[in-house]
């Protein structure tokens, strides 16, 4: 199974800002990746769980500094993310990814694998997600991510019933 894991919403608070001078810094109550644990439990009876990242991280780090970024029992996971640098070549126009929505990045990803696994998806951002496809997604809410009961049993509940 593929889980897209968005980090902003999710992990921590969606209050992070990239500074100036490179460093990533928490402007809310807390720490980055603090709801981390919460996920690694989870996932912790669902071994065959490959993540892909899907988060602005990507994009705005890198591929590779994003998923340094998570702790060790995420980051093993990790097979890919929606955004890749060669997405930045070849558009004088602008680059589409960063105009379409988040599901519009999982859904391209998807496309350019037909023979992908099941999927889920946890995002604080729900806009644009069709209504038939709403049983991938597992929101959040922005300030309270996996911390939130209810978000953590909905990521639960669909885990087992896709196993």
């Amino acid at each position: 199974m593929i889980l897209f894991l968005d980090f902003d919403g999710v992990l921590h608070p969606d209050a992070v800002y990239l500074r100036l001078n490179g460093k990533i810094e928490l402007r809310a109550a807390g720490e980055l990746f603090m709801w981390a644990p919460q996920l690694i439990g989870v996932l912790s009876t669902h071994q065959d769980i490959r993540i892909v990242l899907s988060t602005s991280w990507a994009r705005n780090l890198g591929y590779q500094k994003a998923r340094k970024a998570l702790p060790a029992e995420l980051r093993h996971r990790v097979i890919g993310a929606t955004w890749h640098s060669a997405m930045s070549r070849g558009w004088p126009d602008g680059i589409p990814w960063d105009d379409q929505t988040r599901y519009e990045q999982i859904a391209a990803w998807l496309a350019r694998r037909p023979d992908h696994s099941p999927w889920l998806a946890i995002d604080d951002d729900a806009v644009g997600w069709p209504d038939c496809l709403r049983e991938h997604l597992i929101t959040t809410d922005p300030m309270c991510g996996l911390s939130a009961l209810g978000a953590l049993a909905e990521l639960v509940g669909k885990l087992q019933l896709r196993n």
